[in-house]
């Protein structure tokens, strides 16, 4: 069985907030990354107020996260999110979507409403696998 290993972005003030939360940013195991679920925070940790805004942010962060395994976008085969109000930000975040992920094959991808992110809107997970 493969050893699992853990992967964090490059920026330094993210690590404090995996460190304080226990848990790593990714994981990589054999050819597949597991990104732990990735939201629109600020450095400091803050919820970006701004509903689009902090869907635009999540994406840069899992980039971040993708880039420090060798990974892209394109790279991802599975997508899970997680949405406060999926009614009304639904158009918000496929605008977004649409702006990463423009053309075929889309990833899997599976929405969740939920009541609680812990003062985010928007969280996004994925599995990539590793090129």
């Amino acid at each position: 069985m493969s050893k699992r290993n853990a992967i964090y972005p490059a920026e330094s003030y993210r690590h404090a907030l995996y460190d304080a939360h226990g848990y790593s940013a990714a994981i990589k195991s054999g050819e597949l990354l597991f990104v732990s679920g990735q939201v629109g925070s600020h450095v400091d940790g803050s919820p970006e107020p701004d509903f689009k805004k902090q869907v635009e942010l999540a994406f840069e962060n899992l980039n971040s996260v993708l880039a420090s395994a060798g990974c892209t976008f394109d790279d991802i085969v599975d997508v899970t999110t997680f949405h406060t109000d999926p009614e009304k930000q639904f158009p918000d975040i496929m605008q977004v979507k649409e702006e990463i992920f423009h053309s075929k094959p889309y990833p899997n991808w599976t929405a969740v409403g939920v009541t609680w992110l812990s003062g985010f809107d928007f969280e996004i997970k994925v599995i990539a696998k590793i090129p």
